[in-house]
Parts: structure tokens; C-alpha cells; sequence
């Protein structure tokens, strides 16, 4: 970010910083940049919702979507002429590593894989997050105003992920998204068997990995059980009550089971897909999301039985066993059942910047075998369906009255090849412009360091 830009958000990144209580560990500090009354006009806009409005208006004000369409419109309003453009919803990737496999890739900066035990619900991506991670800034000009970093998939269990706004911060909790819950990442198949079989260790197989599974869902019941009948105890009045001791990993799947955390499952094959789901019952918990899932489309109707969204890529496929059987109608046929939940995701740091691309792909696919997919039905994977499986959906993802105004407006059909984000809001103020240098955020490390001079 230019320092000019900084030194105007310093006074701000401040008051968010120490009015913070910390009510949990590691909280929030965002807080949303100042921003104006602006109506945006003539656009073409896809609210998110399945509907499309031509030639309509939007109103953001303090923040928040005022009205789509018609309205009262505010005295001092800033007034777009949008003619020829279409408005959607931020976009939000539920898949995402920046921050924590940041840029330049270098070893140093490989910070997503803690692969010194195969379930590490313990560890946090959040404490990995550099916020001055270039891939931010090349996101934000894609149009993404939201994302989900996650840990990798090494582990049957890889850690807790975090939902980030993508704003510019001096920490990652000056970009944590206020109010959302955290992720659990899990991975199955050939990753982790890979990864400790090479090392002689459980998991070397795919009933490895379910054991265990299993076996630490199982410690997570009885650590659940334990602290309730410490909390009954304590409620009851009784005196000398010790409390269990405390642990981080159980910690977090204790929070999966009480459904407070939610997760997002690594997940190609349809056989273990359907495996994994036969595990969530018996423990009781729920997957809110498969992800990469190249064969989803043979399980189409059990994910939108169990209300499971398949975070998908539009056409990577075939680049290990597990990832054989791919087509590219995958989303689109996942998308077609009752109460489906498709989702397209990117799972890397250059698929993040054309992720309306990626939806496009998905939807042509669709088309050419007659599944008659339209703009303002593929937008919501990129935008609502993504915004449900995190768990924010009542905050952003649509282009609604009240909502918060994550806003982006194209130059062209955003399921163009030729479209390009040109403006974009993050709760009402306007982050990136395309036509304005000051608007396009550039971080510090890409500043590189003055050289000094002598007189």
C-alpha cells in the first residue's frame, strides 16, 4: 500500500487494535474502512439471489446495501454511471492458501503443512497468515472480497482455516472476518497415506486413514463428555470440582462436534466422499463442504441430501489416481439436484485472480449439454453458495438490503473473458480502482527497501 494510503488508515488501524476486548483468543480487529452514500446506475446487476436487474440501480450507504432497483435515494449521494457494466456481489473463495503459501514460493514462506503428526486440529492458519502477501492485492483486482485460508492437505486433519476480508492490515486479525466461524481442514485419500506412509508411520492406507479418524472423534466425544459434566457439576453448586485438562487438539474438534466449527474435507473420490459421510453420522457432525471433489457428480443427489456443497475446480483433473475420473459438467451437475450447494473454489494463488473465469468455464460446459446454466444462477458459486458453506451468508454474498456492501463493479458480462473487475467495495468503500493508482493496494514487501545516499 502507498504510505499516503497507510498514514490515512493509521489513526483507524489503531482504534480498531486497542478497542478490541479480547473476549477470545485471537480475536477480530477489523473494522470497516470510512466509506460514502454512492449510487450505482444503468448497470446490469446479478444480486446473488438468482435474480438479474438491467438497467438498475444500487444504492450503498453506510456501508451496506441500501436498496437494489428503486429507492430512497440520500441527499450528497456519489452517483456511478455503471452504463454497459454489470455489478455483482463480492466474490469469496472458500479455498485459498495466500498468507500462508505466500509469494515469492519460496521455502521460507511454506508455512501451510504442519507434517509432524497426521491430525494437527491444533494448530491455527490464521498464525501463519503475512498479511503483506502479494496475492492479496492480485486477488482484490479479481474481484475477491473475501476468502478462506486454509492449511494444507498433508494431514488427515490439517488445523482450524480462517475466513479473511481482503483489505490491507498490519495483522491477520485486522483482516479476520467479524462474526465468522472458524473451518477445520481435513484431507482423505492419497495425500496423507502418502505423506507418513513414506515415513512408515499410520496412515499407509486408506483404512488407516479411517482409523484414524475415527480414533480422534472418538477422544473428541469423551472430551466433550468430560467438560459437560464439569460444567453440570459447577452449575449444580458443588464444591472442589476440578476442571478437565485442557487440550487444543480436542479443543477444536470438540467445537466441530458441538457445531460451532465447521468443515471443509479434501476430498476427489465419490466412494470416500460417501465414506466420509458415513463417518459425520456416526459421530454426529457436519461436512459443510468437499473440496476439489472431481468425481461429485456421481454422488450429486447424497451431497444435496445431506446439504454437503462440493467446492470444485471448473477443469483441473487427472494429475494423480485420485483425480482420474474428472469431466468438466462437474460443478454444473452438482449445481442441478434440490437443495444443491455448488461452489467454485481455486486452491491456488493465480486461479484466485480469474475466479469468474473459472465459473465461466463451469458454466459453458453446462450449457453445451444442455443443462441451460445463466449468469445470475453461476454467479452464486462464486458468491452465495460460497458465503452458506462458510457461514457468513447472513453478512455478505447476495445484494441485499442490509448486507454488507462487498460490491464489484465489471467492465463487461463478468462471465466474459475480456471482463475485468474495475472498481471494488469492501463493506461500502471503495478498495481497488483500476483506473486509480492510489486504489490499487501494493504491498510493503513489493516496495523492496530505499537505497541510501550520502551527502
Amino acid at each position: 500500500m502507498h504510505l499516503k494510503s497507510l498514514l490515512a488508515l493509521l489513526p483507524l488501524l489503531l482504534a480498531s487494535s486497542l478497542g478490541t476486548v479480547l473476549a477470545e483468543p485471537y480475536p477480530s480487529t477489523y473494522s470497516p474502512l470510512p466509506s460514502e452514500a454512492v449510487l450505482i446506475t444503468h448497470a446490469t446487476i446479478l444480486t446473488g439471489t438468482g435474480e438479474r436487474f438491467d438497467d438498475a440501480s444500487l444504492l450503498i450507504s453506510e456501508g451496506k446495501i441500501g436498496f437494489v432497483g428503486d429507492g430512497e435515494i440520500p441527499e450528497g449521494v456519489t452517483t456511478i454511471d455503471a452504463s454497459g457494466r454489470w455489478v455483482t456481489p463480492g466474490l469469496i473463495d472458500v479455498h485459498s492458501h495466500l498468507g500462508v503459501f505466500a509469494s515469492p514460493g519460496v521455502k521460507a514462506h511454506s508455512d501451510g503443512n504442519e507434517m509432524t503428526d497426521p491430525t494437527t486440529p491444533n494448530v491455527w492458519a490464521e498464525h501463519s497468515v503475512w498479511p503483506q502477501d502479494p496475492g492479496f492485492s492480485r486477488a482484490l483486482a479479481g474481484g475477491i472480497t473475501s476468502m478462506q485460508v486454509l492449511p494444507g492437505s498433508g494431514n488427515l486433519i490439517g488445523g482450524r482455516g480462517v475466513t479473511l476480508k481482503n483489505v490491507y492490515s498490519r495483522s491477520y486479525q485486522g483482516m479476520k472476518f467479524p462474526g465468522a466461524p472458524h473451518g477445520m481442514k481435513m484431507a482423505c485419500g492419497e495425500n496423507p497415506k502418502r505423506v507418513y506412509g513414506e515415513r512408515k508411520r499410520l496412515p499407509s492406507t486408506r483404512m488407516g486413514n479411517m482409523a484414524a479418524y475415527r480414533a480422534q472423534w472418538i477422544s473428541a466425544q469423551r472430551y466433550t463428555d468430560d467438560w459437560a459434566a464439569y460444567e453440570k457439576k459447577v452449575a449444580d453448586g458443588k464444591d472442589d470440582v476440578k476442571a478437565p485438562k485442557r487440550d487444543l487438539k480436542l479443543e477444536t474438534l470438540a467445537g466441530v462436534l458441538k457445531g460451532d466449527i465447521k468443515v471443509h474435507m479434501h476430498c476427489y473420490r465419490a466412494d470416500e466422499m460417501l465414506t466420509i459421510l458415513d463417518m459425520a453420522a456416526e459421530f454426529g457432525y457436519q461436512v459443510s463442504a468437499f473440496h476439489h471433489g472431481v468425481e461429485a457428480y456421481k454422488i450429486a443427489d447424497k451431497l444435496a441430501e445431506n446439504q454437503v456443497c462440493g467446492a470444485l475446480w471448473a477443469d483441473w483433473w487427472g494429475f494423480k489416481m485420485e483425480a482420474y475420473d474428472g469431466i468438466q459438467e462437474n460443478i454444473a451437475i452438482v449445481d442441478r439436484p434440490e437443495g444443491s450447494c455448488a461452489i467454485v473454489h481455486s486452491d491456488s494463488s493465480e486461479g484466485i485472480q480469474r475466479l469468474n473465469q473459472e465459473a465461466a468455464k463451469a458454466m459453458t460446459r453446462g450449457n453445451r449439454v444442455g443443462l441451460d446454466i445463466s449468469p445470475e444462477r453461476a454467479i452464486r458459486w462464486i458468491t452465495a453458495n460460497a458465503a452458506k458453506s462458510l457461514g457468513i451468508a447472513d453478512q455478505t454474498g447476495t445484494l441485499e438490503a442490509g448486507k454488507m456492501a462487498d460490491v464489484v463493479i465489471w467492465n463487461d458480462n463478468p462471465f466474459s473473458v475480456y471482463a475485468k473487475a474495475e472498481q471494488v467495495f469492501v463493506d461500502g468503500a471503495m478498495v481497488y480502482d483500476r483506473n486509480n493508482p492510489e486504489l490499487q493496494p501494493v504491498s510493503d514487501f513489493e516496495l523492496g527497501q530505499l537505497q541510501g545516499t550520502s551527502e
